[in-house]
């Protein structure tokens, strides 16, 4: 298992966890509010309707977070329901009473609110990440109180959600891991509800009776059926009497949750599944009946599917990956309310055998008992976890979003106390759970093979959570940082600048912050138009390389370093940029800036590690022979593209990439790194917990003596009008559809019409659920789950671009493109209007704000500024010029600017198929549009 999936994997869940500092004094509690219990700064209270509700304050950030976890999701689903917990989830979206015709997206969107829903077997939540108020605090509770009980659950609704629900559904077909693992599943859960997929059957959720949907919106979404989580920066007592008096006025339900009842039987053989579709990657997997999350065998089954399937140092990388027997592999423990799984994979190119793979990948699972795990393995494990938990202590905006899937296995302090399970596993333990549950007869791989002596295995029930949890207090809090006002002023005045002996450009900002993180981003320039010529792909991969080799550390020992050092570190580069981002502790500051250094001046380029990537790379490009999203980014590229072959901004064809990949040589990666990597042109910028002298000084040590030999000389991107054209891609046997969009356009980011154009882009399909293009396609139309419209600025070259994007089924092709071609010429006929245009600018101004509480996108911004020569001024004057634009400025840009007979449009999916099996349909006139169409 990777480590950039750990903290999803502790939380079932893409963001970070928060807890608050531990000296937070307790609220007074309103009347019919009582408390509970309270672990490390997080305190529960219940109100007498039964809703339960979670208290984790924090000021060190300037940003709050409401969520609500309904104990329902596809597991309470009956026969023909599946899909139902989903289908609600997008409907409570649709408004209520007081929040109707889109007013509850489009408040959300004005207070610059980040929101969504999740379904999950277990549970379903809702959220929302604001700027921190007491306005925007109570509107979302009662926003949310609101919804809990008078959603309005209405057959029209149900009529247009069903349609982008089900391309939801078609964009998840598109992907064979995906469905294999659906398959899988369902191959190993015969009765119980987790061998369904949460999305649901296609045919349940078309034939919805919506009398069914609203009675089980009223059965589940009831105050003691929920916990409310409130994170960030608020005051504790007056959110509690705020609580009270939004949701202590819904009435306890008078009907009683029976609890679900049906237990997976004993699996008594070895069961297969063979999935066949078009694509280019072949992929093996196995998957084991295992425990509750809640369960003690949880966390060495954890740390056990971290010694199978980390990268680098997981057996199952070893023996397959290294070996060359394939091209990925990895291993994940899926803990849930009930009985879970354990999962293991490995990926093959199309060359590779898979027969030889499936032996590696069951003989590696199966056969600990002779090849017992190691301290070492395990002490490596632990210490991931251990970074992963410290880590996800320090969001205080994603807390109650996390939190949801421990809720959901029973109790939300099982956090904590799966982070001390982890902490006391011992090398026992992990042996006797792989030994106990990695069996023949309990795996999952394909179809039915009968056996004379079945060896079934009985997954043991879990001790009730009271005994586990008696008297349990957890350790202490993390230290909170101070309360930093995140404002264009007061970052201009704290930050420090240098210049390193070399020239490189250096901005420190020295703050406490939560836990003592640090956050930096180095910005490394080199080569010019001539010098970097047929090297783009030579660039990519000594970029890459860099992490698997430095300094006489191979693979394995630089990544436990950076582990040791609680560092996360990404290089990136292509071209004439090299971008290093970086998050530690103040502690280990030096120790993680040693280790970039070693990376970055010392690379030793492994052979061995050099064909692991090849051969990644090459799977990954040809997985993207047949997919649409791939093929169709692609022909955009490629379309009118005016540089030769060689140039770094040429586009190349899917074959000429991998020719170019199969090139590279060790000897280009050496040649590349001591010809063109230096410091004299870079800039670095640091924010965070740190002195900022030492800082200066090591700084200067590790980088202010190393120097380019090549010059460097920025490669220009002028501005180039495409010809218009209309490209239409056959993906055969994809039931997903993708267009996309693109518009150059002749307007620099400090141009006068730039921000009225951000700003109308916003209104047009920037703003999430909430935009014309949105409204359009998902709310009225029903064609599209995801679709949206993006500027993308430049600060040198009058050269920007309009891209536009969307997801739909082949079949509703010219659906798309009317709605797109209507919706259009609606914005450049009608224009915008003022209460829309004000919203659009409160919300992106909010959004801006918080941006800045995140210090590695904050290191990010004053990286930029150094090579820009600007500075915090030129942000205030920008936000000053963004709120004053008015609504004859943003049209007259959008009439200026967004000119649809120009756009370049993609259209990639399986329309051949759709035509075929569409009624019969009258001839339409030739038009004026040439199509360009390609099989």
């Amino acid at each position: 298992m990777s480590r950039l999936r750990l903290v999803s994997t502790l939380a079932l869940c893409w963001l970070a966890l928060l807890c608050a500092p531990l000296q937070a004094a307790a609220p007074a509690l309103p009347e019919g509010v009582t408390q509970v219990t309270a672990v490390e700064g997080v305190t529960e209270y219940r109100l007498a309707n039964g809703l339960r509700v979670l208290l984790a304050p924090d000021e060190s950030k300037p940003t709050a977070a409401v969520n609500v976890t309904y104990l329902v999701g596809s597991r309470f689903e009956g026969y023909g329901e599946t899909g139902m917990a989903h289908l609600l989830e997008h409907l409570l979206f649709k408004g209520t009473p007081t929040l109707a015709k889109g007013a509850l997206v489009a408040e959300l969107k004005r207070r610059g609110m980040r929101f969504n829903g999740t379904t999950s077997f277990d549970r379903t939540n809702y959220y929302e990440i604001f700027s921190a108020s007491d306005d925007n605090m109570d509107w979302a509770l009662g926003m949310e109180a609101d919804r809990m009980v008078n959603s309005f659950i209405a057959r029209s609704d149900l009529d247009s959600e069903m349609t982008v629900v089900r391309n939801e559904m078609e964009s998840g077909e598109n992907d064979p891991g995906r469905v294999l693992w659906q398959k899988m599943a369902a191959a190993a859960y015969q009765w119980h509800a987790y061998g369904k997929a949460t999305i649901g059957a296609r045919s349940d959720v078309e034939n919805v009776d919506i009398a069914n949907l609203q009675a089980f919106y009223r059965k589940y979404y009831q105050p003691d059926n929920a916990v409310l989580t409130v994170a960030g920066k608020f005051d504790p007592a007056r959110v509690l009497a705020r609580i009270q008096a939004s949701f202590g006025a819904i009435a306890r339900p008078e009907r009683k949750l029976a609890p679900t009842y049906t237990v997976e039987p004993v699996q008594d053989g070895e069961r297969r599944v063979t999935l066949q579709r078009v694509g280019d990657v072949q992929i093996v997997g196995t998957l084991y009946h295992t425990v509750a999350g809640s369960h003690p065998d949880a966390a060495p089954l954890e740390l056990l599917s971290f010694v199978l399937g980390d990268t680098p140092s997981g057996r199952l990388h070893r023996a397959l990956v290294e070996s060359k027997k394939a091209v990925g592999a990895g291993s994940s423990f899926t803990g849930l309310a009930e009985p879970g799984y354990t999962g293991n994979y490995v990926q093959l190119s199309r060359t590779q055998s898979r027969e030889t793979a499936q032996k590696v990948l069951i003989d590696t699972a199966e056969d600990l008992a002779r090849h017992a795990v190691t301290a070492a393995e395990l002490a490596r494990a632990k210490t991931a976890y251990a970074n992963a938990f410290e880590d996800a202590l320090d969001d205080p905006a994603s807390f109650g979003v996390s939190l949801s899937s421990y809720i959901a296995l029973g109790d939300w302090r099982l956090f904590f106390l799966q982070r001390d399970r982890i902490k006391a596993t011992m090398l026992a333990d992990v042996q006797r759970v792989a030994q106990t549950y990695f069996k023949p007869s309990n795996r999952t791989l394909g179809i039915f093979v009968p056996t004379d002596k079945p060896d079934r295995v009985v997954a043991p029930a879990a001790k009730p959570l009271a005994e586990a949890l008696a008297g349990y207090t957890g350790g202490t809090a993390v230290a909170a940082g101070e309360d930093f006002d995140p404002s264009p002023a007061n970052i201009g005045q704290r930050t420090r600048f240098a210049t390193l002996g070399n020239g490189a450009k250096l901005a420190m900002l020295p703050k406490k912050t939560r836990g003592g993180s640090v956050n930096g981003v180095f910005v490394l320039h080199m080569g010019d138009e001539k010098s970097l010529f047929a090297k783009s792909t030579i660039a990519q991969f000594t970029a890459a390389m860099l992490n698997r080799g430095a300094a006489g550390r191979d693979r394995q020992a630089l990544s436990d370093a950076l582990d040791a050092a609680k560092a996360q570190v990404s290089i990136s580069g292509d071209g004439d940029d090299l971008t290093v981002r970086f998050e530690t502790r103040r502690e280990h500051l030096a120790t993680t800036l040693d280790l970039i250094r070693d990376q970055l001046r010392k690379p030793d380029f492994p052979a061995g590690e050099l064909e692991q990537l090849r051969g990644q790379t090459l799977s990954a490009i040809e997985a993207g022979r047949r997919e649409p999203s791939s093929m169709a980014s692609r022909a955009l590229g490629r379309h009118d593209n005016p540089y030769p072959k060689g140039d770094t901004r040429y586009v190349g064809t899917l074959d000429e990439e991998l020719a170019e990949v199969k090139a590279v040589k060790r000897a280009d990666l050496l040649a590349f790194q001591q010809g063109f990597y230096g410091a004299d042109h870079a800039e670095m910028a640091i924010v965070g917990d740190f002195d900022a002298a030492a800082l200066q000084a090591q700084l200067e040590r590790n980088f202010g003596d190393w120097k380019s030999r090549a010059p460097y000389k920025r490669i220009a991107s002028p501005y180039h009008a495409d010809s218009p054209a209309q490209i239409s891609l056959e993906a055969p046997d994809k039931a997903n559809a993708i267009y996309l969009g693109s518009l150059s356009l002749p307007v620099r980011d400090d141009a006068p019409e730039w921000l009225p154009l951000v700003l109308g882009n916003r209104i047009l399909g920037g703003g999430g659920l909430k935009s014309r293009i949105a409204d359009r396609l998902r709310q009225k139309d029903g064609i599209s789950y995801s679709s949206a419209s993006s500027l993308s600025s430049n600060a040198f070259e009058a050269n920007a671009g309009w891209s536009f994007y969307a997801i739909y089924a082949p079949q509703n092709l010219q659906r798309l493109k009317s709605g797109l071609k209507e919706e259009i010429a609606r914005l450049l006929k009608d224009g915008v209007g003022e209460t829309e245009l004000a919203e659009v600018k409160s919300g992106l101004l909010q959004e801006i704000t918080v941006a800045r509480t995140r210090d590695g996108t904050l290191a990010g911004l004053l990286a930029s500024h150094l090579q820009l020569g600007r500075d915090m001024n030129w942000d205030a004057a920008r936000e000053q010029r963004l709120a004053a634009v008015t609504v004859d400025e943003v049209n007259a840009a959008l009439r200026r600017y967004l000119q649809p007979e120009s756009l370049v449009e993609v259209y990639a999916g399986d329309f051949a198929k759709a035509t075929k099996d569409a009624p019969a349909a009258p001839q339409a006139d030739a038009g004026k549009t040439k199509e360009e169409v390609v099989h």
